[in-house]
């Protein structure tokens, strides 16, 4: 596992070098962390959700492999994709939305493996609407969360890619869950006096 991890390194850095041969060697060695990182994506939806977690997999690989990245290490690339892989989904979400509304002139038809159900289509917006408002607060929080809920990442794996202590990475779990929360129940009863 070591000598993998060493592997992906070099790879990585490679890539950031322009090298095209990389990033094909790369993808069947954090494939199995991508798939476990796209499924956890999923666990919450309808079980016969028709998105793929192989297609969310390719289209966050695609636009992975053409970041200009300075790679850190495996954790990092495995951080960067849970980013990838929302922003995926929530271009998607946003999309199918549009199209409902019939918001463009020329139809374009929505690849049937990534669509978002439309019973999930405000939470996902929700979730990531109240992540990014954490994110502009507390950018340590919002990583942190991300990289555990999305990312899949252990507390020792998320404290040595952000330079902190566990308790730190703990402690930041913990408050920006409880803001999150507020943040959502906010959004879905607003109170007389709450503003958007």
């Amino acid at each position: 596992m070591e000598i993998e991890k060493g592997q992906v390194t070099q790879l990585l850095k490679a890539m950031a070098k322009g090298d095209s041969e990389a990033a094909d060697k790369l993808l069947p060695l954090v494939y199995g962390e991508l798939h476990r990182l796209a499924s956890s994506y999923m666990r919450n939806e309808r079980p016969d959700h028709t998105l793929q977690a192989t297609a969310l997999i390719n289209e966050a690989y695609l636009r992975l492999a053409r970041e200009d990245t300075g790679w850190n290490s495996r954790e990092h690339f495995i951080g960067v994709a849970a980013n990838v892989m929302r922003r995926v989904l929530i271009d998607y979400a946003r999309a199918h939305r549009a199209e409902q509304r019939g918001g463009g002139l020329k139809r374009v038809e929505m690849q049937d493996d990534l669509a978002i159900s439309a019973e999930k289509l405000d939470e996902v917006e929700a979730l990531d609407s109240a992540l990014t408002n954490l994110e502009g607060q507390n950018p340590r929080q919002g990583k942190v969360v991300e990289l555990r809920y999305f990312g899949g990442l252990s507390v020792e794996q998320i404290a040595s890619l952000l330079g902190v202590s566990p308790r730190s990475v703990k402690r930041d779990w913990s408050l920006a869950r409880i803001w999150l929360f507020r943040e959502l129940q906010q959004g879905a009863t607003p109170s007389p006096g709450h503003r958007k």
